[in-house]
């Protein structure tokens, strides 16, 4: 029978017991999502001690609310920014190679309209390819009317004249957070979700440290550590104000906010509506920016917007504008375009879109247009932007920066490159397609430890069984029926009413097994919010 690695432990009271112990960490880190754990996996991996906060759930924010691609950024293309393509298909391949049941290969077809549009995005799609080299996960391809069509059945036929079809990848952004999480506990850190750092602690002025409080206890505690770094995502700047506050004594103007949030929408509908394995991507939509529909977990993706966005709202609703124009796009370039009744859920993303520096005496480090590592005075280390595709790459650059401040020793990178994610030792043929309905393929190689779990046999709904549940109370960190339904299993991104449904169920599993508060009724009220109800609503 296999078994977890013996330094994987998630439960709850072992980790408070052992957050309770005075110790001085190397890393502490407040925020678990990509960014956040991706850094406490890399920290970890180089030998450091490490300890990861995190306010709610693990990747609860935009982490796991992406389009759900691995790409190398063909856009970027445009703007002639070769190295940041050059980074993230570099990334995508290692991500693919580390994790090869959270993230693969996937095609995609561009259906072309105007008789220009096949060579123009076909050269550019071949520099794609020449940029990937090696890495490459297939070649660009012409394709006539019909093959587009074969590929893609369910696209507009009236005025189409081709396509052409290249290959980016798909990704289980919420389970790959969580392998990254597991990862990083075997290696030694020790993570908590619900714990979140309320202040920072301070020595002669430099961060020393911070203090946290437990959602579930209400206990607070006092966390010692050579180096903190913030990578709340959008909510960074709530950090940072603290610890301008704390500093304001030295003349300095108070902190100016990090982000300017934009948010994305994204709207899940059956399969039927796209027809097959292969997403169809629209470079261009009527104001400009991009569509997707991509199959996944058995069902399609509709996406997405960029909208700029003014509050951090934890749970971000859709504007009216953003669903009119993901179905009216959709209904351009679809046979049949679906309307808001054949919506099963629609979620926001925040993205952490990062303004320009302003000279309020930091020292500030852009590592690329993507993502921004900045250090005060005083030590705090924030990281925000960025995207899911270059998280490695991104926990690298925090790392070399903290050791460029002296903030931790130096040791060498490169160590997460070629590190096997928990769950990413398969053996040859028990890997399957990620785009296909849920179920035990989503575990890796420990889909053995759930099947012989109690209640293995016993259904809640397709793809997600009683063992599911138990699995991810005793082994995932999952506390809510929120975690089970909306990270560990997706049901919540894939089919709202659904979801709601199994509350009950699911809320009854999770108090047998850690014999808290399960917030059944927090969870039906959310689900409420991923209804995409009628205009007149």
């Amino acid at each position: 029978m296999p078994t977890l690695p013996e330094a994987l432990v998630t439960d709850r009271s072992q980790l408070i017991a052992r957050l309770a112990e005075s110790r001085h960490y190397d890393v502490a880190i407040v925020g678990g999502g990509a960014t956040g754990l991706g850094v406490a996996l890399d920290a970890a991996a180089r030998g450091f001690s490490v300890v990861l906060m995190e306010s709610h759930d693990f990747a609860k924010g935009s982490s796991s609310r992406a389009t759900k691609l691995v790409h190398g950024g063909v856009r970027y293309l445009a703007q002639g920014n070769i190295g940041l393509v050059r980074e993230a298909l570099r990334e995508r391949s290692t991500l693919l190679h580390n994790a090869p049941y959270l993230a693969q290969p996937l095609a995609f077809v561009m259906p072309t309209y105007q008789w220009w549009e096949k060579p123009f995005y076909g050269i550019g799609l071949t520099l794609y390819d020449v940029l990937a080299g090696k890495a490459g996960l297939g070649r660009t391809e012409f394709l006539s009317r019909a093959e587009a069509l074969a590929l893609l059945p369910t696209a507009q036929p009236q005025g189409l004249k081709g396509g052409v079809k290249y290959w980016d990848a798909q990704f289980n952004d919420a389970r790959l957070a969580l392998a990254l999480g597991r990862t990083a506990a075997v290696h030694g850190a020790l993570l908590l979700n619900y714990c979140r750092a309320v202040d920072l602690l301070y020595e002669q002025g430099k961060v020393a440290g911070l203090v946290c409080e437990d959602a579930i206890s209400g206990e607070s505690y006092r966390i010692a550590s050579r180096c903190v770094v913030n990578a709340a995502g959008v909510w960074v700047d709530e950090l940072r104000q603290k610890d301008g506050q704390a500093n304001q004594g030295d003349g300095r103007r108070p902190t100016q906010p990090m982000v300017a949030p934009s948010q994305g929408v994204h709207m899940v509908v059956d399969r039927e509506f796209l027809g097959g394995d292969t997403a169809l991507m629209v470079p261009k939509t009527a104001d400009g920016r991009v569509l997707f529909a991509v199959p996944w977990l058995g069902k399609v993706i509709l996406g997405t917007t960029d909208t700029p966005r003014h509050d951090l709202a934890r749970e971000p609703q859709a504007f009216a504008h953003e669903v009119e124009f993901i179905l009216s796009e959709s209904a351009r370039y679809l046979r049949r375009a679906p309307n808001r009744a054949d919506v099963k859920s629609i979620w926001v993303g925040l993205r952490p879109l990062v303004k320009p520096p302003d000279d309020e005496g930091e020292n500030t480090k852009g590592l690329s247009r993507e993502h921004t590592v900045r250090v005060s005075r005083s030590g705090l280390v924030t990281v925000t932007g960025g995207k899911w595709t270059t998280y490695r790459a991104m926990a690298e650059d925090v790392l070399e920066q903290c050791a460029d401040k002296q903030l931790i020793d130096a040791r060498a990178a490169g160590v997460t490159v070629d590190l096997k994610l928990v769950g990413a030792d398969e053996a040859p043929g028990q890997a399957h397609s990620i785009s296909e309905a849920p179920g035990l393929h989503s575990y890796g190689s420990e889909q053995a430890l759930v099947a012989g779990l109690p209640g293995a046999q016993t259904l809640l709904c397709d793809g997600l069984t009683e063992a599911m549940v138990r699995f991810a109370a005793r082994h995932e960190y999952a506390v809510t029926v929120e975690d089970v339904l909306a990270r560990r299993s997706r049901l919540l991104f894939l089919d709202a009413r659904l979801a709601s449904s199994l509350a009950a169920q699911v809320g009854a599993l999770l108090l047998q097994e850690t014999g808290l508060d399960p917030q059944i009724n927090a969870f039906t009220a959310l689900a409420e919010h991923y209804l995409c109800l009628p205009a007149s609503a």
